[in-house]
């Protein structure tokens, strides 16, 4: 079996993610898309495993096999926990449901480092940017502030909400270089000290649920290699 052919044909869940997924698309942004296939059991019976992720088949798609997946969010990578949360769902079958009912489980306190970790290095490619260049990549500062901004809400509620809303347009006008350098600093100062204090009283658990996610995983490769209808 080829890579790509475990995604057209094993593709539990599929999402648009990028700008389109924040609201903050333009005319020109791409449409990037993100999935989950889920590998036969007896894939894993070979010498040669699957692949943990494959781009493509097509342009600006990426795809990661179920339980990397399920590693990673669990790790609380940014990206992951996002792609979960996507507003604009492409495909989804039974087991994709399943995963999205489990994205409380994903959560917890960890994010805060994860995330604010993630931001330190975009932030130091923004401050390169400015030593060499005079000015950071505006498009970059923009997605760093929303970023930020999910991180602080995220604390706050214990909720992963992608769309800016109402903060769109002052976000694309960072984009358009519209707002001061020192401003947009100042801004992301506030974000992560508002994200500090968020902490302190957040309702997220120590730890992410580690028994629920590794349950599921065990379900769902068991049920693969019985077979459709087959009891487990």
């Amino acid at each position: 079996m080829q890579p790509e052919d475990l995604v057209r044909d094993h593709t539990i869940y599929a999402c648009v993610m990028g700008s389109r997924a924040f609201g903050l698309a333009t005319d020109a942004s791409d449409t990037d898309r993100r999935g989950v296939y889920l590998a036969p059991t007896a894939s894993f019976w070979r010498f040669e495993k699957p692949p943990a992720h494959v781009e493509g088949p097509g342009e600006e798609r990426f795809s990661w096999e179920l339980e990397r997946f399920c590693e990673l969010a669990l790790r609380g990578n940014p990206n992951i926990l996002e792609c979960l949360h996507s507003p604009l769902v492409e495909h989804l079958d039974d087991t994709g449901r399943e995963l999205l009912s489990l994205r409380g489980a994903f959560l917890s306190v960890k994010v805060y480092e994860t995330f604010t970790r993630y931001a330190l290095g975009q932030r130091r490619k923004l401050d390169a940017d400015v030593r060499t260049a005079g000015a950071p990549r505006w498009k970059h500062a923009m997605h760093l502030l929303r970023l930020l901004t999910a991180c602080r809400d995220l604390l706050r509620t214990g909720e992963l909400h992608l769309d800016v809303g109402d903060r769109r347009e002052p976000l694309l006008a960072v984009r358009r270089g519209e707002v001061p350098w020192k401003a947009v600093e100042s801004w992301m100062a506030r974000l992560g000290t508002e994200a500090e204090a968020a902490l302190r009283h957040t309702s997220l658990p120590p730890e992410p649920d580690h028994a629920r996610v590794a349950d599921f995983l065990f379900r769902t490769r068991r049920d693969s290699a019985l077979g459709p209808g087959r009891p487990g």
